[in-house]
């Protein structure tokens, strides 16, 4: 009896220790299963959503890609090289016979010379393999070498070259081949995408597109090697350009090339943000020429120009800044002078198309015909609008025209200055710096010794340099010939404080030809 309880204690033992196995099992979660065998997890609580892009948003990016599949395989990368001049061995002892003087060869000489490398970018123009490209790409090399976006390679020879526009065209001997469309440049909005393709730093990462926007248009860059006769008209973008990217295309959304990448802005000689292309306009009009003859034929007016200013605008009553002003004229048979047009009048208008800044007459006019007769829309003091009619001649016929921009303003001494101008003149007579110059009657006036740093003229005038490397002398004011101080009180008595005053300076400078320049400013003096 006593071994039956016994068993009966153990056995509710055990089934109490199971009771609380199960229950302390299910206060901790135990598995069930092992982890090989539970099923793959299903659930996306944690999972972010995929991005819901907006359509324009996978538009453009679309767009891209599609300008990127057509152009490129037009793109071409430029190898250029310089012939090397073989140099025979330089000897220690040329005195010495040979053999004997072998053993005294400089090892110096011994050293092949480096021929110079360059590569740049390029743009297929036709099926027959005419490429554009930029002039500093393949000036001054001998061998150029082309290779097309599906690896093939060719040898290069160059149609021609315009320095002015830094445009040059060569060609391959190929055929059928993927040639650009060509687009409207004078329609580009500043805010309007664009993509720039090319080579840059090279083969490494050849037929790289990078996307920007338009940032600016009519953009003048005061680059190295320019001429009286360089136009710069640049279009500035924000899509990275950089070494080996020159001469490549930059293209509008629409897969049309806009432009010819250039240039870069920068400190450091790599991309900062600020890249400029050639409009395509100007960069087709030079580069059918160059197909046609090698070389570009200019018209010119025979004039000397320099941007309008606020100043200049006031003066011949314009309501909006814009135009280009005469500075002076080429020679004394300029075709512009002998057609009635005078220093000081701002051209607004070339045959009925604006003119608003320097290339824009630059680009009307440069590509005209020489012999062919213009219609130039000028205005004058007053705001009388005119028209005159000019037959063009061949750029270079007579000494280039220069675009005139004002000397830097030399700090002065103090002194007595005139007080509507701000500064100190005397007579050309009494001027030891105007001494020794051969000046005509005409060229004879005020020399200005002074500028007052903190008057009116102080942005618009420089004083005599001390070492005679600058004169400026005043002929005329608002029209007014001037020889004298007397003459120059006289001509500003009725301008008050706060009007356009209008000064014609001949100025020399050195090692540069003496030129004559319109100068336009607001008086000072009390009201």
């Amino acid at each position: 009896m006593s071994r039956t309880r016994e068993w009966i204690k153990f056995g509710t033992l055990i089934g109490v220790t199971l009771a609380l196995a199960v229950v302390f099992m299910s206060l901790i979660d135990a598995p069930t299963r092992s982890l090989a065998q539970q099923p793959a997890i299903q659930s996306t609580a944690s999972r972010p959503a995929p991005v819901q892009a907006s359509q324009p948003v996978i538009d453009l990016g679309n767009a891209f890609v599609s300008v990127a599949e057509v152009v490129r395989p037009a793109v071409v990368y430029i190898q250029s090289q310089q012939r090397v001049e073989a140099r025979a061995p330089q000897q220690e002892h040329p005195e010495l016979p040979a053999p004997f003087d072998r053993f005294f060869i400089d090892p110096r000489g011994n050293t092949p010379q480096q021929p110079q490398r360059g590569s740049g970018s390029g743009f297929l123009i036709s099926p027959d393999g005419y490429i554009m490209t930029n002039n500093h790409v393949v000036e001054g090399f001998d061998f150029l070498d082309v290779r097309l976006f599906d690896g093939r390679k060719f040898s290069a020879k160059v149609v021609g070259r315009d320095t002015d526009t830094d445009i040059a065209v060569i060609k391959i001997d190929a055929r059928d081949l993927q040639s650009v469309s060509l687009g409207n440049s004078d329609s580009l909005r500043v805010g309007e995408w664009v993509l720039a393709i090319g080579n840059p730093f090279g083969q490494q990462f050849s037929f790289t597109v990078t996307a920007g926007i338009v940032s600016g248009r009519g953009r003048l860059l005061n680059l190295a090697g320019r001429s009286d006769w360089s136009i710069s008209d640049f279009i500035q973008t924000d899509a990275a350009i950089n070494p080996g990217n020159s001469g490549g295309p930059l293209v509008n959304i629409r897969g049309q090339v806009v432009g010819v990448n250039s240039a870069i802005a920068s400190q450091t000689g790599f991309y900062s943000g600020y890249s400029f292309a050639i409009p395509i306009n100007l960069a087709r009009t030079v580069g059918d020429q160059l197909v046609a003859n090698g070389k570009v034929t200019r018209a010119a007016l025979g004039i000397r120009v320099a941007a309008a200013s606020d100043a200049d605008a006031e003066y011949v009553g314009l309501e909006n800044v814009g135009g280009v002003v005469i500075q002076d004229f080429a020679s004394d048979d300029s075709p512009a002078k002998r057609a009635g047009l005078e220093q000081g009048d701002v051209i607004i208008a070339v045959d009925g198309k604006e003119v608003g800044y320097v290339a824009q007459l630059q680009q009307i006019v440069g590509f005209k015909r020489p012999g062919e007769r213009v219609t130039v829309t000028v205005m004058r003091p007053g705001g009388k609008r005119q028209d005159f009619t000019v037959r063009l001649i061949e750029a270079g016929a007579e000494p280039p025209a220069r675009v005139a921009s004002a000397e830097e303003p030399r700090p002065s001494t103090s002194g007595s200055f005139e007080g509507k101008l701000g500064i100190a003149v005397e007579e050309v007579s009494s001027s030891a710096a105007a001494a020794n110059l051969q000046l005509t009657d005409a060229q004879r006036g005020l020399v200005i010794t002074q500028v007052d740093p903190n008057g009116p003229a102080r942005d618009a005038l420089a004083a005599a340099d001390a070492r005679q490397r600058y004169l400026p002398i005043i002929t005329h004011v608002n029209g007014q010939r001037v020889r004298t101080p007397t003459d120059l009180q006289r001509a500003l008595a009725t301008v008050r404080s706060g009007e356009v005053v209008s000064l014609r300076l001949f100025e020399t400078i050195a090692d540069t030809p003496p030129r004559s320049r319109v100068v336009r400013f607001r008086a000072g003096g009390e009201q």
